[in-house]
């Protein structure tokens, strides 16, 4: 086998077994996730919550004193 051969063997090998990268992808799989429930959150009740309170506060200040 030739020097170059098997460097390049080499080479290959570590750039498999090379596994940092694979964590920073989780960590951003995860990042992406909660950031999906946070939004889905905040839309899905941001209409209700928006009634709710802004009748309130209507209630509260009315705009004819």
């Amino acid at each position: 086998m030739s020097k170059q051969g098997g460097q390049a063997r080499w080479i290959i090998r570590a750039f498999i077994r090379n596994e940092r990268g694979a964590t920073a992808i989780e960590y951003a799989m995860i990042a992406v996730g909660l950031a999906c429930a946070v939004a889905a959150t905040v839309f899905g009740t941001g209409g209700s919550l928006n009634t709710n309170y802004y009748s309130k506060v209507n209630a509260a200040f009315p705009a004819n004193p």
